[in-house]
């Protein structure tokens, strides 16, 4: 009797992980090809693939990504340097976090891209005012998560350290910060998610540059391949985003266990 061996473990964990993908795309595939769709409407994936391809080799793809990445990370860098310190000092002083919480539920209500007119008033039609809606965008999902993070820790642990002798900052730094870092990178994921949808209705409105504005031109234009493709190239930016976030999270909160 012959035993067939096993598939190694990196395949198992792909096909496990994305089977369900890659059967979708191969369906688009098979359906495309076989003319059960419309291909003007949706077209094969090697089309899609094959306009990515000739547009990052003679057309504008690569300066749009570089402008689209440069807005989004822009405005996701300054939404953690605001959104963490100053959720971590919310989350530590009750008063301030019941004073603020009103203003920051009003705002958190209200859509960006409802706000976009006025920052564009306030701050014109160039870089400013698209890297501020972004940012205004993504800076409430990481405020709100290192809040609920810092007031989720386990009061019984601090009052441990307490009796052990250990002042606010040590608190702070080995009880406090650690015990609301998985709840800080739900938030660091939220916001990346939501830096990247502002960023493609931002490119759409009023913008001659960036993946948001070619999936448009694309589509006036009638290049539906290319269209589905910088769809497909956004979409990737996402995963890559996310799968970052999964690696800095396994990596600082080794006592959490991995996450993957």
């Amino acid at each position: 009797m012959t035993v067939r061996p096993a598939l190694p473990f990196w395949l198992r964990n792909i096909l496990s992980r994305y089977g369900p993908l890659l059967a979708l795309a191969a369906l688009w595939q098979l359906a495309t090809s076989a003319g059960w769709v419309n291909t003007a409407v949706l077209p094969p994936l090697d089309r899609i693939f094959q306009a990515l391809a000739d547009g990052f080799i003679s057309g504008p793809l690569w300066r749009d990504t570089a402008i689209s990445l440069q807005r989004a990370g822009l405005a996701f860098a300054a939404a953690v340097g605001l959104g963490i310190p100053l959720g971590l000092f919310m989350g530590q002083v009750p008063v301030i976090e019941r004073l603020l919480d009103p203003i920051l539920q009003f705002f958190r209500q209200t859509s960006a891209l409802a706000l976009y007119p006025v920052f564009i008033l306030l701050l014109g039609l160039g870089e400013t005012s698209k890297v501020f809606v972004i940012f205004w965008a993504s800076l409430f999902p990481i405020l709100l998560a290192t809040i609920g993070g810092v007031k989720g820790v386990d009061r019984k642990l601090i009052e441990m350290a307490r009796v052990y002798g250990a002042d606010r900052i040590a608190i702070f730094r080995h009880v406090a910060l650690p015990g609301a870092l998985p709840q800080i990178f739900v938030g660091l994921k939220l916001s990346a998610t939501t830096a990247l949808l502002l960023l493609i209705a931002a490119e759409m409105i009023g913008a001659n540059s960036g993946l948001g504005f070619e999936v448009m031109n694309a589509q006036y234009n009638f290049q539906i391949p290319l269209m589905f493709g910088a769809i497909l190239l956004l979409a990737g930016l996402g995963l890559v985003s996310n799968l970052l976030l999964d690696m800095l999270q396994n990596r600082l909160c080794r006592w959490a266990g991995p996450m993957r």
